[in-house]
């Protein structure tokens, strides 16, 4: 039996600097760096940006059957009335996709995480469960 070894794709150059270029971003508005991997280079390259984009919307921005990873800056009001724009890291791997997909991104998953140096990491098994209500809930642990 063949074993499968783990593959880690690398990310993307210019991504990298995208990625670093958005930790620093001065707008105030969401947004979100949607991002896939390209199995033949095996490396994470860029899929979408998307600017102003609730949780909800980015949602429908996402396969229902491909693995995604996203970074996401949103603007979260606390409670107490406070806003912070903290960067989360979504890894939307939902039920269905291919089982090779699958070990890839879940493979590459730390690598990027740790590129782009986030620590709000979050998962998703299925893309509906994306809401602002999910967000915030997890935001909540952070805080």
């Amino acid at each position: 039996m063949k074993s499968e070894s783990l593959v880690v794709c690398d990310v993307a150059e210019d991504l990298v600097e995208k990625l670093r270029k958005f930790r620093f971003r001065k707008e105030t508005n969401n947004a979100a760096i949607i991002m896939k991997i390209d199995k033949d280079k095996q490396l994470v390259v860029l899929d979408e940006e998307h600017e102003g984009i609730s949780p909800d919307e980015l949602k429908d921005e996402l396969p229902e059957r491909q693995p995604r990873f996203i970074v996401y800056s949103y603007k979260y009001q606390h409670d107490d009335g406070r806003v912070s724009y903290p960067l989360c890291f979504i890894f939307s791997s939902p039920v269905g996709c291919k089982p090779e997909q699958q070990m890839m991104y879940a493979g590459s998953k730390n690598k990027l995480v740790q590129t782009a140096e986030l620590t709000k990491v979050f998962e998703i098994r299925n893309t509906e469960d994306l809401t602002e209500e999910w967000l915030r809930e997890k935001l909540g642990f952070f805080h």
